[in-house]
């Protein structure tokens, strides 16, 4: 018996996991929300199935080893599909910025199925860009490259998901308090945080009777709670590229960047330095 008690004094303590304080009326209200106006454009299915077709395409570009024979207009074509990234990624869109973002790149996916490195290799990828307001997109592409290349391990990371230095994001608007506006919220920006928030959230709609799609539905209910906060906003946070909304879902589809290409054409919202449009054969994206 004594020697058994030893043992449990020496097995070492399990850190307490992040706890998510998170409203049930704000997410009840942004799921009521987000499925009447996914109705407009064919419902909830045609959302994830679009969800599907950008993450395939990550995969294709980037997956299973091929960052190493990635080509500038690959990654174009991807940033098309990251609102937050396009617009301002264009200066390292030449030989030399390209060489750069190549280089993390790799750095960022190799080992990617050990989720426990995965704090440093973000910390190493954003390490390699100046640190400054101009480079607040390289936090975001790292984000949608582990996300839509490999889905089930890694959750939506983007900065408007959550970001601890600012006290803004998703978890900020569904927090449960009375002085939300008036307090810092005391979880990190990190790997763990965007699980746990995904977990709670993946409960959330199967309880709410929703069981096909859940990973898309998580992101669905977390690009409305952020598009009703920019509404909310007047449309004065990312004024360019979140002018007022035409329709409910409008704000919705550009946070995931599902507006990538304009509706009855192939040819993209990314120009090049010199002005000319990038085109991406075959791919509609709710049109």
């Amino acid at each position: 018996m004594s020697l058994l008690l030893h043992k449990r004094r020496d097995a070492p303590v399990e850190p307490e996991r992040v706890r998510l304080e998170l409203s049930g009326p704000a997410l009840a209200n942004a799921l009521a929300n987000v499925a009447t106006g996914a109705e407009e454009l064919g419902g909830i299915e045609r959302y994830a199935e679009a969800l599907d077709l950008k993450s395939q395409m990550f995969k294709d570009v980037l997956g299973g080893g091929n960052v190493r024979k990635l080509e500038l207009e690959q990654l174009m074509g991807l940033c098309v599909f990251m609102s937050t990234v396009r617009r301002r990624i264009a200066p390292y869109l030449d030989a030399d910025g390209f060489r750069r973002l190549k280089a993390a790149l790799y750095d960022l996916v190799d080992g990617a199925t050990d989720t426990t490195t995965t704090d440093a290799r973000i910390t190493a990828f954003c390490a390699a860009f100046p640190e400054d307001k101009g480079h607040r997109w390289v936090r975001d592409l790292v984000a949608e490259v582990l996300h839509n290349t490999d889905p089930e391990r890694y959750p939506l990371m983007s900065r408007w998901v959550w970001d601890a230095k600012a006290n803004t994001g998703v978890i900020r608007e569904i927090w449960h308090g009375d002085s939300v506006d008036h307090m810092t919220i005391p979880v990190p920006d990190a790997y763990e945080t965007f699980v746990v928030l995904r977990e709670e959230l993946s409960q959330y709609l199967t309880t709410n009777g929703i069981f096909s799609h859940v990973m898309q539905y998580v992101d669905l209910l977390c690009a409305q709670i952020y598009a009703e906060y920019i509404c909310a906003q007047g449309g004065s946070y990312l004024r360019t590229d979140f002018s007022a909304p035409e329709d409910p879902m409008e704000h919705t589809r550009r946070v995931l960047g599902l507006d990538g290409v304009k509706p009855g054409s192939t040819r993209t919202r990314l120009r090049s330095l010199d002005g000319e449009g990038f085109v991406l054969d075959d791919v509609k994206l709710l049109d």
